[in-house]
């Protein structure tokens, strides 16, 4: 887990500079609302919105950023009145609060921008049960998430917009055909029906601080396609609030609720948010941990506790809260599993295949591209497509995070996803490859480049038909010392590397990954 973190590839120090902002527009956001007025409550709902603003909004262009970002208040706002409208009224806001989660796991079918207007709705919510906010402080918070939003959209658009000097990303559509024809409709059922029972059983273990479990069960269902993944993402939750509460305790709880150093503290949770959410959900829950106890200490309610006494006005001491925070953390985890486990389940099996599946027609429209790029044809342009497979073999990494977690006892199964993964990435080497030889102005067509990429198609649409019964064939390379001999000696890898899929991707039903 430290390994992921601090050897982590960042290329062009994206995580760093994505990291930096977010410490400038949150920090940025917070001086403006201290200067326009607003209570220390405020001040704080202002954070969360602007870290919203710049952690959640992942359009695959700046243009699309900007035009979410400004829609996030519209999504937000009457959220917010609700929550404190309802504030007196807890059977009307538990309703409510469990349409705002399904209706925000619904609004993914969308793309990037309905995650991030749904993402911003239930924080809104929860953040009103964070700070008991009521309709006397609505016109306050309401000015303050408009502020810092503002605020965060300057520095991101205006002041630091490194995304401007960087090609678009591409953003994989979400899964559809087959059994996965309506995932989010399926994951918005199991999101509300898991949500369910975390309130119902959090308000059973805590009446104040119930809230805690919905927002677990949330944030567990949060890019995750299957039951394999949400499973992992639970335990990984949970271990990352428990890493969080033991360094809060040592940290945090010494503070005593000092502005200046807990500033500090907060500041560097915010980096480490950002910084570590790319690379492990674990690390970004330890902060996330520790920024929500660090808030906890700047409103006064991290109390010593007393022997013999429960708290201060019925808020347990600061063990009890502790260990209150882990014990609805357990709570959200068990809701979101017991959803998946038991309410319109979707296979892991099911899903890595989807997204395999996926790849492999992008690895053929890559060749087909690049071998039009080297035949000279006009606007013929295979990096798109590559930029497309970096994301697509990124979600079949999440998806298939089940089957090679340490903690999986089928060997099997491990040992075949392992090796699928490797394969794939083989693929993507040769790819990219293939596409910097295309790129070469002195890279000419060649006759055995278009036989070589047929070779590749048809090795590639042999994976895909369930209905192939034969691995496909792999012809010899001849080399010869011509300018697309480069592109030729990819082509012949990936022929290859297409042929080994075949074993893992054609095991039988019961094999290791069939089932999973």
């Amino acid at each position: 887990m430290l390994k992921r973190v601090f050897v982590a590839p960042d290329p062009g120090r994206t995580r760093l500079r994505f990291a930096a902002r977010a410490v400038l527009g949150i920090g940025l956001a917070v001086a403006v609302c201290g200067a326009a007025g607003h209570s220390l409550p405020g001040a704080v709902t202002g954070g969360l919105a602007a870290l919203l603003a710049l952690f959640t909004v992942m359009d695959p262009t700046v243009r699309g950023q900007l035009v979410t970002t400004v829609l996030l208040p519209v999504a937000g706002l009457p959220v917010l009145a609700v929550a404190a409208g309802l504030h007196d009224h807890p059977v009307a806001r538990d309703l409510a609060f469990l349409a705002v989660v399904g209706a925000g796991v619904y609004a993914r079918r969308w793309g990037p921008r309905g995650h991030s207007l749904g993402v911003f709705a239930f924080m809104t919510f929860f953040v009103a049960q964070f700070l008991h906010t009521t309709t006397g402080q609505l016109a306050e918070v309401s000015a303050a998430v408009l502020l810092s939003v503002l605020t965060a959209a300057v520095v991101r658009f205006g002041a630091w917009c490194y995304e401007r000097r960087l090609p678009a990303a591409a953003a994989p559509a979400v899964l559809g055909g087959g059994g996965l024809d309506r995932v989010t409709t399926r994951q918005a059922v199991q999101a509300t029906a898991g949500a369910g029972f975390a309130l119902v059983v959090g308000q059973m273990v805590s009446g104040e601080r119930w809230y805690w479990a919905v927002g677990a069960t949330w944030w567990v269902f949060v890019n995750t396609a299957s039951r394999g993944e949400t499973l992992v993402r639970g335990f990984r939750r949970v271990l990352g609030t428990v890493l969080g509460i033991g360094l809060a305790a040592l940290v945090v709880v010494p503070l005593h609720g000092a502005a200046l150093p807990t500033a500090v503290l907060v500041a560097v949770c915010v980096f480490g948010i950002f910084y570590t959410a790319a690379v492990s959900y674990t690390w970004m829950m330890l902060w996330v941990t520790l920024l929500a106890t660090a808030l906890y200490g700047l409103l006064g309610v991290l109390v010593p506790e007393v022997p013999g006494v429960p708290g201060v006005s019925g808020v347990p001491g600061v063990p009890g809260l502790l260990a209150l925070r882990i014990g609805e953390t357990a709570v959200g985890a068990l809701g979101a599993w017991l959803a998946v486990l038991f309410v319109l389940p979707v296979t892991t099996h099911a899903v890595t295949d989807a997204w395999i599946q996926r790849a492999l027609r992008c690895v053929h429209a890559c060749t087909a591209e690049a071998a039009a790029r080297l035949a000279g044809t006009a606007g013929a342009d295979p990096a798109p497509r590559v930029a497309e497979l970096e994301q697509l073999l990124g979600r079949v990494r999440l998806s298939v995070a089940p089957l090679v977690h340490p903690l999986n006892p089928m060997r099997g199964r491990k040992r075949r996803a392992r090796q699928v993964l490797a394969l794939l990435d083989d693929c993507a080497r040769e790819i990219r490859g293939l596409v910097a030889v295309a790129a070469d102005p002195e890279a000419s067509h060649d006759e055995r480049l278009a036989a070589a990429c047929r070779r590749v198609e048809l090795a590639v649409e042999a994976l895909i038909d369930d209905g192939a019964d034969t691995a496909p064939r792999v012809a010899p390379a001849h080399p010869r010392p011509t300018a697309a001999e480069a592109a030729l000696t990819h082509l012949h890898a990936l022929e290859h590397t297409l042929a080994e899929l075949a074993a893992p991707l054609r095991a039988p039903s019961g094999s290791p990954l069939v089932g999973a």
